[in-house]
């Protein structure tokens, strides 16, 4: 094990923002003078600049803060950063207003409806360090062979091990589970009167990494199929299931937690499964848990995890579209990014940051690790609905029937795919 000391984040967690998005309220669109994408000139004017972000806590709120303060100093563009209690809502209502933030946070799952629809402005092939983000990344904000936006950075989970509680358990870095049967076995031993070996988020963000390693997913790799009723989703879930009834798993909410950091950062679990943003929000809030981080261990179908992205979204009716553009230019720098790494943990998402993020962060290696075999949250329009409902279903998962909760999100999926 490699020893680590942190603190943990606030309650929302970096949680990918997946709330029923109402994505009623059209931008506009481009007229023959505010055209994006390349086809004609950015808007360009004195207005300031709003941006938008869902902020995993602390930590994160004062980078990005720090970050827009000293572009608008350097560019002379006055800018003004809003963190979101709820930020689909937030730019739903926005939108619907006809007034929405110059630039936000824009998670995977809503890139096709507010493109669709035309509320967003396309303007990644406008970026000057376009080549320099992860053809992945790329992919995921990509519709209809158009790239949107920068992707701002990206996470994937691991599960994360309180180094005190561990040890006290007489476990050594020979026992850090490499399959499910030796992690069900460690988070049995780790569970006594006042801790819960494992716990995490009641949400497909934190499950889907059980059903990666177990061979499912939502959605086909085409994005054409739903596929969410299959027999390794099914199994994915038992085993979640088995283990809570066991007591050796539990979501956070059951444990009095906003989120596993919470109860990680609480002692009131040995292990949670999170991604590298824990980091920076738990240093801010338990600086005496130490942990380490190992890659999560393989299920039926071998190793496998979730990758998080957002990217910076801008808007089809900004007035200074060309003030924006220069602002994510910055905010997506190898130099920024970095900077915003150190700060609260996600790892950059241009390639050219690479060897500096594991030159500074080699305990946190496994995360990087996990990008060769994570999965995305599907991106068909509708999606985020379909996984809003799933989570709410996923609540009850303890006492549920996995295959009666699978074959609902079945018939939602199809409803988004078909």
């Amino acid at each position: 094990m490699t020893r680590h000391t942190t603190r943990a984040l606030l309650g929302t967690g970096a949680l990918l923002l997946t709330g029923a998005l109402a994505l009623t309220a059209c931008g506009s669109g481009f007229t023959d003078d505010t055209a994006g994408g390349g086809d004609g000139e950015l808007t360009s004017s004195d207005d300031a600049l709003s941006v938008l972000i869902g902020s995993s806590g602390e930590a994160e709120t004062a980078a990005v803060e720090e970050a827009v303060a000293a572009w608008s100093e350097e560019s002379g563009i006055d800018a003004e950063v809003q963190v979101a209690n709820d930020l689909p809502q937030q730019l739903s209502q926005g939108f619907a207003a006809g007034s929405p933030p110059d630039v936000f946070y824009l998670a995977t799952e809503a890139l096709a409806g507010y493109a669709g629809n035309g509320s967003i402005l396309p303007y990644g092939d406008l970026l000057e360090n376009k080549d320099d983000f992860y053809p992945s990344l790329v992919e995921n904000f990509t519709f209809e062979d158009e790239f949107y936006c920068a992707p701002k950075d990206f996470s994937t989970l691991q599960l994360i091990i309180n180094k005190g509680l561990w040890d006290a358990a007489g476990l050594t870095d020979a026992d850090i589970p490499t399959t499910w049967d030796q992690l069900a076995e460690v988070a049995a031993t780790l569970t006594t009167g006042g801790v819960t070996g494992l716990a995490f988020g009641p949400e497909y963000q934190r499950i889907g990494a059980f059903m990666a390693q177990a061979g499912g997913q939502l959605v086909s790799d085409d994005g054409t199929q739903a596929v969410a009723n299959s027999s390794e989703n099914v199994e994915a879930l038992t085993y979640v299931q088995e283990q809570m009834n066991a007591g050796s798993f539990a979501y956070s909410s059951d444990l009095g937690a906003g989120w596993g950091g919470e109860a990680f950062g609480k002692q009131l679990s040995a292990m949670t499964i999170e991604g590298n943003w824990i980091t920076g929000a738990m240093t801010n809030d338990f600086p005496d848990v130490e942990y380490v981080v190992a890659e999560l261990p393989e299920g039926p179908a071998g190793q496998g995890t979730m990758q998080f992205t957002n990217c910076w979204g801008m808007a089809a009716d900004s007035p200074n579209q060309q003030g924006a553009l220069e602002l994510i230019e910055y905010l997506t720098s190898a130099e920024q990014q970095l900077a915003f790494s150190e700060a609260f943990g996600p790892m950059p998402s241009v390639e050219s940051a690479a060897e500096q993020w594991t030159s500074d962060n080699p305990e946190l290696a496994p995360f990087l690790a996990g990008a060769d075999y994570a999965q995305g949250v599907p991106t068909n329009d509708g999606i985020a609905a379909v996984i809003t409902d799933f989570n709410a279903q996923l609540e009850g998962l303890k006492t549920g029937d996995p295959q009666q909760i699978l074959d609902t999100v079945q018939s939602n999926v199809e409803s988004v795919v078909g």
